[in-house]
């Protein structure tokens, strides 16, 4: 080891602070107990991966950049996470002299006793940044091992009472409860990862608490199957139903802080024969309205959706599966809109996102306030543009063509698989084709795809069978250029971190609106196929695929959904 040098001193002598720079520094230290190095990073004094290099280098030890850094999960796992975050300390590589071991402060001695007394193994220091090591301990570690210790601590608790379950859930005020605790580990690791939703589900031994992220699930599996009953009581009473009723579904709502983000809550329970199984679906009130750009709308589709959605009428469509994000597209699109002369009222079930400004309208089938009432009082309330959250029947169908018709713009959304069968199946719904084509000005399809981890991306070779495949799909025959995900600590080992959006947007042209009139199915896809504007979404998520920004599996998975058309 180098030569013992206070860190001021050092960054000093290196004319990295300035020795006023290092008094303040001092003084701010007297006054906190903060460790000197991060008070100089805080007040920007010197940039801390100088810092951390400048220290790394006297003190003959390694820096390593943990978001570049390939990491064996197996290999960090051997140190228990309660250590691993007491210590701040990750195992980064086996090496012939022991392991070398990321640390935020290498200069803890006593903590690198301690450390190697557990692993059994000589411990080399290295420095790395502690957000990035907390970051990378939070989706390594996860919360999966406290969640577990909680559950069994609940189970210990709930067989030592003699209350009923949902006494014990009702009486559970305190912070401090287990079955509070568990739920708020549950909501952390779900928030940490970026989960969409929560599945809550016992079984007939064990319970399933599974998180969908990036549109598929993952899965932790305890063997408490009784403090099931215990957590739904909980999530019944913070969504403010009926903890009685469990022959019933029940929907409810409820909102919470987790990891400084408010986080809307859409709760929704079903009965089964081991007990009641809850979905809860995670909306980030406090990450703001997504960009249409951001999440991979094309420039130019973007451009022609922006004209289009300022129009003075008409009615455009977004269409897509589930959790395809057809509201985000609506409420991107609003938000453009969302100006002080211009009126907008939405009708929803439900109300996923409060914007300023526009009228939100919920509804509800209990007091029989359902889409086509709500959008008939909308109409009289002398509104710009209306969004309805979904065109559910022929009836508010109807009415949303008519008001596009009437000098309103309408937007809505419609559960097909694309956009050239959409309009179709407007008239399949009861709608006469002149109010179609009258009002129609145009349909965007979208879909979700993974986008492949950046961090361990790698060449793919296509099998022969792919290839086949990609022939029929595309005049480009190219195999080259495809990329996969080998799977690593950033995307927790699945090869994808985030989604992307592909998009096609169909806008009504002449001969597309004749065939429409007509009721001609085969013209109107004739049409719409030799539009030159027009682009199929297999086609667009190839385009991404070739680009690297997803795989071919996700391209497949596309088309798997699609009609044979290409």
């Amino acid at each position: 080891m180098a030569e013992k040098i206070r860190i001021g001193d050092l960054l000093v002598s290196k004319q990295l602070i300035s020795n006023d720079q290092l008094m303040s520094a001092l003084a701010e230290q007297k006054r906190t107990g903060k460790k000197i190095g991060k008070i100089l990073v805080d007040l920007a004094y010197v940039d801390e991966n100088l810092l951390l290099q400048t220290l790394a280098k006297h003190f003959n030890y390694p820096y390593v950049d943990l978001i570049r850094f390939k990491l064996k999960n197996d290999l960090i796992l051997q140190l228990p996470e309660t250590l691993a975050r007491r210590y701040r300390a990750i195992i980064l590589s086996e090496e012939a002299a022991g392991l070398l071991l990321g640390m935020s402060d290498p200069l803890d001695i006593l903590a690198i006793d301690e450390l190697q007394r557990v692993l059994k193994r000589p411990v080399n220091p290295a420095f790395v940044r502690e957000d990035e090591l907390i970051n990378t301990l939070d989706r390594v570690y996860r919360r999966q091992d406290e969640i577990a210790s909680i559950a069994t601590e609940l189970e210990g608790e709930l067989e030592a009472s003699d209350f009923d379950l949902d006494a014990i859930a009702t009486s559970s005020d305190t912070s401090d409860a287990p079955v509070v605790r568990l739920l708020q580990s549950i909501f952390e690791d779900a928030v940490q990862v970026n989960a969409s939703d929560i599945h809550i589900e016992p079984g007939d031994t064990v319970l399933r608490v599974r998180l969908r992220i990036d549109g598929e699930l993952q899965e932790q599996v305890m063997k408490e199957k009784r403090i099931a009953q215990a957590l739904v009581s909980r999530l019944k009473i913070m969504s403010g139903l009926d903890i009685s009723e469990k022959r019933l579904p029940q929907d409810g709502r409820f909102n919470i802080r987790v990891l400084n983000k408010n986080i809307d809550i859409r709760l929704s329970t079903l009965p089964t024969p081991y007990g009641e199984c809850v979905v809860m679906r995670l909306l980030d009130q406090s990450a703001g309205m997504l960009d249409l750009q951001t999440l991979g709308m094309p420039d130019d589709i973007y451009a022609r959706f922006k004209t289009l959605i300022q129009r003075p009428n008409g009615i455009i469509l977004v269409t897509g599966p589930t959790g395809s994000g057809k509201t985000t597209t609506l409420y991107s699109a609003l938000n453009v809109l969302n100006k002080a002369e211009t009126k907008i009222i939405t009708v929803e079930d439900p109300i996923e996102y409060r914007m300023a400004r526009v009228i939100q309208v919920q509804v509800s089938q209990k007091i029989d306030l359902s889409f086509s009432r709500v959008l008939r009082t909308a109409l009289r309330q002398d509104p710009d543009i209306i969004l309805v959250g979904e065109m559910r029947d022929q009836e508010t169908a109807e009415i949303g063509l008519r008001a596009a018709m009437t000098g309103h713009m309408v937007l809505s959304t419609l559960h097909t698989n694309d956009s050239i069968s959409t309009a179709m199946r407007l008239i399949d719904m009861g709608c006469d084709a002149y109010l179609v084509a009258s009002s129609l000005r145009a349909i965007i399809a979208q879909r979700l795809v993974r986008k492949v981890c950046e961090f361990c991306q790698s060449p793919y070779d296509l099998s022969a069978q792919e290839k086949i495949w990609l022939k029929h799909l595309s005049n480009d025959e190219s195999a080259e250029g495809f990329v996969h995900g080998t799977g690593c600590h950033h995307c927790n080992n699945t090869g994808y971190t985030g989604r992307i959006g592909i998009y096609e947007l169909l806008e009504m042209t002449e001969p597309m609106l004749q065939a429409l009139r007509a009721n001609d199915a085969a013209g109107f896809t004739l049409a719409a196929q030799n539009d030159k504007h027009f682009t199929s979404l297999s086609h667009h998520a190839l385009s991404y695929a070739r680009a690297g920004k997803t795989s071919l599996q996700e391209v497949f998975k596309i088309t798997a959904t699609l009609d044979d058309r290409v």
